[in-house]
């Protein structure tokens, strides 16, 4: 059985145990990171030297970064629906699965850590202000492209990349900051509420 390792807390855990629910696939989840066992420790290392969570175990295959399990995932279980195999299609879905962590991450980091984390060393006023502005920035970009297909962010069909940006958006409406009003992203939100794997893992009052 695929074996993830990893905390449920963790908002790159969370993306491998959507696609899961979505793929209908059995696994077993052991919890490591903060709070729970060591990613430290040579054990783990030797299966991620990044130290990072989440990490799969499938058939002995290892396989770490959560966004190339999620693909690996859909491509090796029958997740055609969600990780399509013509290329502009894929394409299009890889290009906002990329977004969210090379753009939209580094939106919030500072915001969230000061905000929900508490973090000692991210209580700069004027950090966290510019922060929550440049947050609020890339939710609009979503909120254009949602206009835009009316539906789902890589088109009419839920997709893979449809599992970041939704745990994204549940972080951002989870944070104590100004919420402008977005109406794509509001009703997109709901639509998203229909599946099973994201009130299970996203809406679940976990940022």
């Amino acid at each position: 059985m695929l074996q993830i390792l990893g905390k449920v807390t963790s908002i790159n855990v969370r993306k491998v145990l959507w696609t899961c629910a979505e793929l209908q696939l059995p696994f077993e989840q052991e919890d490591w990171g903060d709070g729970f066992r060591s990613t430290e420790t040579a054990e783990f290392q030797a299966l991620n030297p990044n130290s990072m969570v989440p990490v799969i175990k499938d058939d002995g295959f290892v396989l770490w970064e959560s966004n190339t399990i999620i693909r690996y995932l859909a491509s090796r279980y029958g997740g055609a629906q969600l990780y399509p195999a013509e290329p502009q299609a894929r394409a299009r879905v890889d290009q906002w699965i990329d977004w969210q962590s090379a753009e939209l991450n580094r939106a919030w980091s500072y915001a969230f850590l000061a905000l929900v984390r508490k973090s000692p060393a991210h209580q700069d006023a004027e950090a966290i202000e510019a922060s929550s502005q440049n947050w609020t920035r890339h939710i609009g970009i979503v909120n254009r492209q949602l206009e835009a297909t009316g539906a789902f962010i890589a088109g009419r069909d839920f997709s893979l990349a449809d599992i970041p940006i939704g745990l994204s958006l549940n972080r951002w409406f989870s944070t104590p900051l100004d919420h402008p009003d977005f109406p794509a992203v509001t009703d997109y939100f709901e639509r998203l509420s229909e599946r099973p794997g994201f009130l299970t893992y996203c809406k679940n009052g976990t940022p």
